[in-house]
């Protein structure tokens, strides 16, 4: 395996710094069979590891790259690609996802793609690992589980890689640039019985094909699974198969099925979306595992070498309330404005944002310590982000306040899916499960948008802000992206305006992988760097 890893991932060239931008990097530090296979107990080992590398940090081996710290930049970087997520910065350069927001530096030889590789192939590898581990005939019920669950991670790196690669028509680029017609084309497929020999002449799998094999892999997990039960919720159980498949069958537009598994992950999870006062909480918002909704999610705690950087990790990056880190004095994060004034001030989740001066919501916005944070130099503008709550409320201690956990599925995902999926196909019944949805987050709200699909866009937008899925439904449904009007916080250069899904969704896959891949040569997807002009707009804060 690890031959085949080192043929996939490594890089072609030496990292250096060509104006302004870095390109590619050899990759140095990754969890590897060697290093798993070093403990006594080989499958839980591996199964282990599959959780523990979604926290890994400075997977190309580089520890002055400061977004790469998991799993957690890898949803960062997708947020910063959508409209709904401003940056404040200042020239000073302290923005490392700057090249994702202004589109640049996104093609093959450089690092930036190269990350998002890196790190989710990283992740098929522990994933493969775990379930080459296991004895497919085995009767023992822990090593049924740790097979099931193999296959359940595989599955939930193979369809990020899926979506995120594949490429769909857009108004930036076009898709026979490379002399092929890459339309739905997505990943090559990486197994634990693959070959190196194989692995070098592995093509980009179609829709289609990728969907089957994840489709296979969850199907596994279904049946494998539920010979134990889970004792974390960083692993799967059965509810989060069951949600994987809605996710799955969503990005088929296949909506009776998504909607029946969304429908299932709802009932056999017995979560229940998060209230308001578990929301808004100052000192577990968003931080817990233990919060009632959250059906899978990662933990990050003190020992993690995450932590131990102080400011290379979600803490640093997405808690605006600390007084340390990046994201408090700069790069600072918001909401867009027009996504914010969408809601209702009914609606608690506008609490979780900075109330403009006049506001009627400017005294409820619940900060941990406003006062606290003027003493540290740092005001947080209107639209800045609260959401997301340093680890018990700390805002100093850094092995306190970046020891959190992080949600990779709320059970609030599976009731809006429902309701999209719904409404595909009947608009009176998908509104009707959106209001009774929505009942949990405003009491006062009506549907009144006449297009339901779009209004359950625009509800996930709202719900999901900062955890790295409303990429996929903008790249799914064909939303664009628009940054660039009166009033927007969004900064020069940075002010794009598609009118389809934009072309940077489509990720660019990296030179070292087409080097030793010889399928890709002439199949990638085109950069799409500089294809738009960023408006112009004057940004005040």
């Amino acid at each position: 395996m690890k031959t085949i890893y080192k043929a996939l991932l490594f890089a072609g060239i030496t990292s250096t710094a060509l104006t302004g931008c870095i390109e590619e990097t050899i990759p140095t530090n990754i969890v590897t069979q060697k290093q798993v296979m070093s403990s006594p107990s080989a499958a839980s080992s591996f199964a282990m590891a599959m959780p523990s590398n979604l926290n890994s940090v400075f997977v190309l081996g580089r520890d002055d790259l400061h977004f790469d710290w998991g799993y957690g930049s890898i949803m960062h970087i997708r947020d910063v690609m959508t409209a709904d997520m401003p940056v404040k910065y200042s020239p000073s350069g302290y923005d490392w996802y700057l090249r994702w927001e202004n589109n640049s530096y996104q093609g093959d030889g450089y690092v930036y793609c190269q990350f998002i590789w890196n790190f989710l192939y990283g992740q098929v590898l522990t994933a493969n690992n775990t379930i080459g581990s296991v004895d497919p005939n085995t009767e023992r019920a822990d090593l049924k589980y740790f097979l099931g669950a193999g296959y359940a991670m595989r599955a939930f790196a193979y369809l990020d890689l899926a979506r995120m690669y594949e490429y769909l028509p857009n108004d930036g680029t076009s898709a026979s640039a490379g002399g092929n017609d890459v339309t739905g084309l997505t990943v090559p497929i990486i197994t634990e019985a693959m070959t190196e020999a194989e692995a070098r002449v592995n093509p980009r799998r179609p829709h289609a094909e990728m969907s089957e094999f994840i489709l296979g892999d969850l199907d596994k997990a279904e049946e494998l699974i539920v010979a134990q039960a889970r004792t974390s919720k960083t692993m799967p159980d059965l509810a989060v198969v069951y949600g994987l498949k809605a996710r799955l069958y969503m990005w088929d537009e296949n909506y009776p099925k998504a909607a029946e598994y969304a429908r299932k992950a709802i009932n056999e999870s017995g979560a229940t979306p998060t209230t308001k006062d578990q929301w808004l909480d100052r000192a577990t918002g968003f931080n817990t595992l233990s919060t009632p909704s959250w059906m899978m999610g990662m933990q990050i705690v003190k020992e993690d070498d995450q932590v131990q950087t102080g400011i290379i990790n979600w803490t640093s990056w997405m808690s605006n309330e600390t007084s340390f880190g990046y994201s408090s004095p700069e790069p600072l994060l918001m909401i867009d404005p027009r996504l914010y004034d969408k809601m209702n001030d009914t609606d608690f989740r506008k609490l979780s944002y900075v109330a403009p001066v006049g506001s009627p919501l400017e005294s409820q916005v619940p900060f941990i310590n406003r006062e606290q944070l003027a003493a540290s130099d740092i005001e947080l503008c209107p639209y800045a982000s609260l959401k997301f709550r340093p680890g018990q409320g700390n805002m100093d201690d850094y092995n306190i306040s970046c020891a959190v956990a992080v949600p990779l599925m709320r059970v609030e995902e599976m009731y809006l899916i429902e309701a999209e999926a719904t409404a595909h196909t009947n608009a009176a019944q998908g509104k009707s499960l959106l209001e009774s949805f929505m009942k949990y987050r405003d009491t006062n709200y009506t549907c009144t948008n006449p297009d339901i699909v779009d209004e359950v866009f625009q509800q996930k937008r709202a719900e999901f802000w900062g955890e790295g899925l409303i990429y996929f439904d903008y790249k799914r449904l064909n939303k664009p992206v628009v940054r660039g009007y009166d009033g927007t916080k969004f900064q020069e250069g940075t002010q794009f305006n598609t009118t389809t899904r934009p072309a940077w969704m489509n990720i660019v896959i990296i030179r070292s992988e087409q080097n030793n891949n010889r399928a890709l040569v002439g199949f990638n997807n085109p950069d799409p760097s500089g294809v738009y002009a960023s408006e112009k707009y004057s940004v005040t804060y």
